[in-house]
């Protein structure tokens, strides 16, 4: 009775996959999309940072000046916001290839782009996050930046959802490979 019953849950997990289009390609790149996330964030702080003529330092999960200061206050908060710009470009470059390619791939790197900011501002802690950093530099509630960047994001994904059909079932399934993806990716940073 205790193998049937594992027999059929494991087959009601692998049809909810096929109906969610989760195949092993994306199970398999999911661990590189979000290595590639972090990298693409960080890059928007670098990128920022290095126009304004600050020399910067990239790496998985930070990117600052050599220095340990900027040449102007203005150059960190237009760093700080090169972070989640990049992040929503990211997600709007994917939500236009998951519209023309129906991909399923093209769908993780927008979700993921989504969810990386997600986890770490609802569980990173809001006060480490950009988006504090830039609300404390304008001068505005910390929570107003993380909400807009949220919703900019979830816009998104709701469109990325509804292109390629994603219930909340499938939605749910996509969260526990976002989850497994960032603790690999924390994991990795912590030991270099």
């Amino acid at each position: 009775m205790r193998l049937k019953l594992n027999s059929a849950f494991i087959e009601k997990i692998k049809n909810d996959l096929k109906e969610s289009q989760i195949n092993w390609k994306v199970i398999v790149s999911i661990i590189p999309i979000a290595f590639l996330t972090f990298l693409f964030h960080e890059l928007g702080h670098w990128t920022f940072g290095e126009l304004l003529g600050n020399e910067m330092t990239l790496s998985l999960n930070n990117s600052t000046t050599k220095n340990g200061y900027f040449l102007n206050d203005s150059d960190a908060l237009w760093s700080a916001i090169g972070g989640p710009l990049f992040t929503i470009i990211q997600a709007l470059i994917f939500l236009f290839v998951t519209w023309k390619t129906k991909s399923s791939i093209a769908y993780s790197i927008a979700f993921f782009a989504v969810f990386s900011r997600y986890f770490s501002i609802v569980f990173g802690g809001i006060n480490l996050q950009d988006e504090a950093r830039i609300a404390f530099m304008l001068g505005i509630n910390k929570y107003f930046i993380a909400a807009t960047v949220l919703i900019i994001l979830f816009l998104i994904l709701w469109k990325c959802n509804k292109i390629m059909k994603i219930n909340l079932k499938a939605l749910g399934y996509y969260l526990v490979l976002g989850v497994f993806a960032v603790l690999i990716v924390i994991g990795f940073n912590e030991l270099i």
